[in-house]
């Protein structure tokens, strides 16, 4: 039983891992050009399994000691997986022990993957789920494993390396941009970043920026719906 839901869900995660562990790889190297020894990048991506929250990581712990700040950014910059859990409440509720690791694991791809694909007649759902899950999570630590092994092999010049995170969230910025009909939302998010960059300093205005855009898309939620609705 267990295999044949291995097997199913193993092509469904192929997309899934091209893109985990080149990005993965991609952490993994910035993390070790960044100082940290190789056991970080592997520990870190078992243990927190978040990307983007994972290459911001890196500058969380070269940063003064904030445990504070670092739990309120962790929070707003992963809030959408409150929304994931909601409507993966059905999906999940008859799962026993899986469930832990079920809700632990689900990632956006992941989260796509279980919520539109249901598993193949004589496969069990619960177990498709949880390999859909377990390759993924396999993937990402694969690729920051590698990505740490390959940075610590690195001898010339990595200065321009950290560009990578604000890359990949220039990219994410503007797939969002592009799937928008009206881009209310991104103008909330640029404009907040500006006016609090231009306050609190680049040091300093990230958690700020934060709260504002979620107090924002909060209050205008109805009206930025029935934009992009139209």
């Amino acid at each position: 039983m267990k295999m044949k839901a291995l097997k199913a869900a193993f092509p469904h995660t192929i997309p899934v891992m091209t893109g985990y562990l080149f990005l993965g790889m991609a952490y993994g190297i910035y993390m070790r050009v960044s100082g940290f020894p190789l056991w970080y990048p592997l520990l870190t991506s078992i243990i927190i399994f978040g990307g983007s929250l994972e290459f911001l990581l890196v500058t969380m712990l070269m940063a003064p000691f904030a445990p504070l700040e670092t739990f309120v950014m962790a929070v707003l910059l992963q809030a959408r997986h409150l929304f994931y859990g909601l409507a993966m409440l059905d999906k999940y509720k008859d799962q026993g022990k899986k469930k832990c690791y079920l809700i632990y694991a689900l990632t956006d791809e992941t989260f796509s993957l279980n919520c539109s694909i249901d598993a193949p007649e004589e496969t069990d759902k619960g177990w498709f789920m949880f390999f859909v899950s377990l390759l993924d999570h396999c993937y990402w630590i694969s690729g920051a494993t590698l990505g740490g092994l390959l940075g610590s092999l690195i001898t010339f010049d990595t200065d321009g390396i950290s560009f990578v995170m604000t890359a990949m969230f220039t990219v994410i910025f503007l797939e969002q941009l592009l799937k928008e009909k009206k881009h209310h939302s991104s103008f909330i998010g640029f404009i907040s970043s500006l006016i609090c960059l231009y306050a609190f300093g680049k040091g300093g205005f990230l958690v700020p920026a934060m709260l504002m855009i979620m107090i924002l898309l909060t209050v205008f939620r109805k009206a930025i719906e029935k934009g992009e609705g139209s």
